[in-house]
């Protein structure tokens, strides 16, 4: 083995799959990018890292409710150029292509082209690591979509693709009875 640098050590273990968050600030609907997220136990929580240096936060922290959208591989340079912009200075559904979706319990729209949407109320933000803990209270899947591969984000620009799913179901009964 050799040293590598401790400030790129996230890179080996860079969360995935790369999502986008939809939010409504009561005038209108932006998204963004987030690699930093991760689930919270057996439940419908979630976490994601974002601060007030993203345009969607002020969002997040007034209207405490956003939708977790979960693109596609073939979608990653419409998840690129949304993560490289602004919703201050684009709208993002027009420029990128997506449609917006009224969802049934928050505000914020599920994105019609995404494979999955989770619709979502901030349930708390952690300021000191800029982390929002999100719980679920919807979930939309989009069994049409052919491609159903997500984007994980490595961290240094780079992604990977999901590959080939394999089932260790049966090993691990024990742990998932009463949950899946």
């Amino acid at each position: 083995m050799k040293m590598m640098d401790i400030n790129k050590a996230f890179t080996l273990i860079e969360p995935g799959p790369v999502v986008l968050i939809t939010t409504n600030d009561g005038v209108k609907n932006n998204i963004m990018t987030i690699s930093w997220t991760m689930v919270v136990d057996f439940t419908p929580k979630f976490a994601i890292t974002t601060g007030a240096w993203n345009y969607s936060y002020k969002a997040l922290k007034e209207f405490k409710e956003c939708v977790i959208a979960i693109p596609t591989a073939e979608q990653i340079d419409q998840v690129i150029g949304i993560g490289t912009s602004s919703g201050r200075d684009i709208n993002k559904f027009e420029n990128f292509g997506f449609t917006p979706e009224k969802a049934k319990n928050v505000n914020a729209p599920l994105i019609k082209e995404c494979l999955a949407n989770i619709e979502c109320k901030v349930i708390d933000i952690i300021k000191k690591h800029d982390i929002i803990i999100l719980e679920g209270i919807a979930a939309y899947f989009n069994s049409s979509r052919k491609n159903k591969q997500t984007i994980h984000a490595v961290g240094d620009g780079t992604f990977v693709i999901d590959g080939r799913k394999i089932s260790r179901k049966k090993a691990m009964q024990s742990k998932l009875e009463g949950i899946i």
